[in-house]
């Protein structure tokens, strides 16, 4: 599928994710901003969420009539309850700042972005394989881009499935 598209968003998903921009003039990647508020539960507690004023600023300042946003999906799991409800309600702020802003977007799945970078044995095997794929192969496609203190490229590598396949 090609496209006129110009500026490629990639979102990994989450209050742990990170946002890949990739443009004609540049290539960005940070952190999902984030802000931690009271959680209003049965027990005191505090709980990290997507600061929508942050990433909206952030997304409106990338994006123009020819970008594409690709948002990885939440990881939607019974057996891990909690991280599937903070996942969830990530996405849901996400979702609302780029339906927002007017950014042409679609989903996908990580198996699906994961198979155009990692053996096919190494997907589904666990977090800190893929961590170690996510590291060895940003690195060789993106040797400038210095991540900081963020553990993986996947948000880049987002962006860089949504440049192959809309660019």
């Amino acid at each position: 599928m090609t496209t006129n598209r110009e500026v490629f968003i990639g979102i990994d998903n989450g209050v742990t994710g990170s946002i890949g921009i990739i443009t004609p003039e540049q290539i960005l990647y940070i952190p999902t901003p984030t802000i931690t508020v009271q959680d209003y539960t049965k027990r005191k507690k505090t709980i990290n969420r997507i600061n929508f004023n942050i990433t909206k600023f952030i997304l409106a300042r990338a994006c123009d009539r020819k970008t594409m946003v690709l948002l990885e999906r939440p990881m939607i799991n019974p057996d891990r309850f909690n991280q599937s409800i903070i996942a969830a309600r990530a996405y849901e702020a996400t979702l609302i700042i780029v339906e927002e802003l007017g950014i042409s977007h679609d989903w996908i799945d990580s198996r699906k972005w994961q198979k155009l970078f990692f053996p096919e044995e190494i997907i589904g095997t666990g977090t800190k394989m893929l961590k170690l794929y996510s590291n060895s192969v940003g690195k060789r496609l993106f040797p400038d881009v210095d991540i900081g203190n963020l553990d993986d490229y996947d948000g880049l590598l987002i962006a860089e499935y949504c440049r192959r396949l809309y660019g």
